[in-house]
């Protein structure tokens, strides 16, 4: 039997999270609630006030919140019963923006259900949240237009769209020149074999549709978008022994990625980056990706000695710590 088509991919993956799944606790793998690196206070705080209903129905594998949000409008791909729109809602502020879109009905009333209750909450006025139903492939089709984001986002989704490159063409032209798409998704250590392509169950649990991790890097340049940079990897188990048998030694990482619309005219060579501090939950360093951190500049020599007194692992303060002659 050959794998299943484009349709019945999305008709398999409503059924899945429409029907047979109703808590993150029904899913097989640790696929889509592996979690990333510990989240800032705010972001703690914020997920603290969003619906019990909506974080029962949430099956992410990853926390995608960028830095500097306010009054941003993002677009959130995949976004299920709205947690994440819920959480970003409160971090871009009444005069931000996030719209919701995903293909499963019963998903995106859930997360419609819940629009006054938050707005209440968060003490906001009219809402700055939508949820659409609507397939990420062809955004298109319910009415997002060219440019029309600052931040695209998509937590364990995209390996669920069985044409992953038009799911990238689309946010690359929804966004707004110098916009980012950050996101995590599932990833494989080889091509999937076709027995594990066309298992039912496996593209629910988020890995028949997982990509070779090196296919990114090829899909993200030929969009046009800048060489993906890798935030954080975590590794996936799968408690079920069929499951094990059918994917044999094929590993699985849920990974974060940060990728960029980067006009050409803004592409040069190599240039050098301070960090002057000042972004909340960030103020003497930000972990832009696994490879490059930057350090606030330090130009007092006693801000430096009560930096170094601090208790904490030791650093070097200023410009960048990446890999070995990054810097």
């Amino acid at each position: 039997m050959a794998a299943p088509c484009g349709e019945q991919i999305h008709r398999q993956v409503q059924d899945y999270y429409g029907k047979e799944l109703q808590k993150s606790e029904d899913l097989k793998t640790n696929a889509c609630v592996t979690s990333s690196r510990p989240p800032l206070k705010v972001v703690r705080d914020a997920l603290e006030r969003v619906h019990e209903e909506v974080v029962a129905r949430y099956y992410g594998c990853g926390l995608v919140v960028p830095e500097c949000l306010a009054s941003c409008r993002i677009l959130d791909l995949g976004s299920g019963s709205g947690r994440d729109c819920y959480l970003l809602s409160q971090l871009v502020g009444e005069q931000g923006h996030v719209t919701g879109v995903d293909m499963t009905e019963s998903q995106v009333e859930v997360a419609k259900k819940h629009i006054a209750y938050h707005m209440d909450k968060f003490g906001y006025q009219k809402p700055n949240v939508e949820f659409l139903q609507g397939y990420m492939e062809k955004l298109g089709d319910i009415g997002l237009a060219d440019e029309s984001y600052d931040i695209v986002i998509s937590n364990c989704v995209i390996n669920l769209a069985p044409d992953k490159r038009a799911v990238f063409r689309e946010a690359y032209r929804v966004l707004k020149p110098g916009g980012e798409m950050y996101f995590s998704d599932v990833y494989a250590s080889q091509h999937l074999s076709e027995a594990v392509r066309k298992h039912r169950v496996l593209w629910g649990e988020c890995l028949a549709g997982a990509l070779y991790w090196r296919d990114l890097y090829n899909i993200a340049e030929e969009v046009g978008f800048s060489p993906p940079c890798l935030v954080t990897a975590s590794p996936i188990t799968i408690s079920n022994k069929e499951l094990e048998s059918i994917i044999g030694n094929c590993r699985f990482v849920s990974a974060t990625f940060r990728l960029f619309k980067v006009p050409e005219s803004s592409r040069a060579g190599r240039g050098q980056v301070i960090y002057n501090g000042g972004i909340m939950g960030h103020e003497q360093e930000l972990v832009f990706d696994a490879n490059f951190t930057f350090k606030e500049k330090i130009c007092n020599p006693f801000q430096l000695l009560e930096r170094l007194a601090a208790p904490g692992p030791a650093s070097c303060p200023g410009g960048t710590c990446g890999p070995p002659g990054c810097c």
